[in-house]
């Protein structure tokens, strides 16, 4: 059997729907994938500004001005310089005192 004009009028016909059906799904599929890259980049913005809502509460929740005054109701007093003591430890000696992992 040999293929006449319309058949492969046809198969052409046939491949290029198949073709274009092809495209439309994978721009589909991107448009998807962009509206799900949009609305996490959303989220991480939403995110962060949270983290820095919650960094500068604990900043207000660790400073001296509220610190002081719970302490003072503890029944506790502010250190004098002497009662102070400040420890520093080396970089190099603390990573040389840490165990290999």
């Amino acid at each position: 059997m040999t293929l006449r004009g319309r058949h492969w009028l046809v198969l052409w016909l046939v491949l290029f729907l198949f073709t274009a059906a092809a495209v439309v799904t994978r721009q589909r599929e991107a448009l998807l994938v962009a509206q799900r890259l949009r609305e996490l980049r959303e989220r991480r913005t939403e995110l962060v500004g949270a983290k820095a809502d919650l960094e500068r509460q604990i900043g207000l929740a660790t400073s001296r001005a509220v610190l002081v005054p719970k302490m003072q109701r503890a029944g506790l007093h502010l250190p004098s310089d002497l009662e102070n003591t400040n420890l520093s430890v080396d970089s190099l000696a603390a990573g040389a005192a840490r165990p290999p992992r």
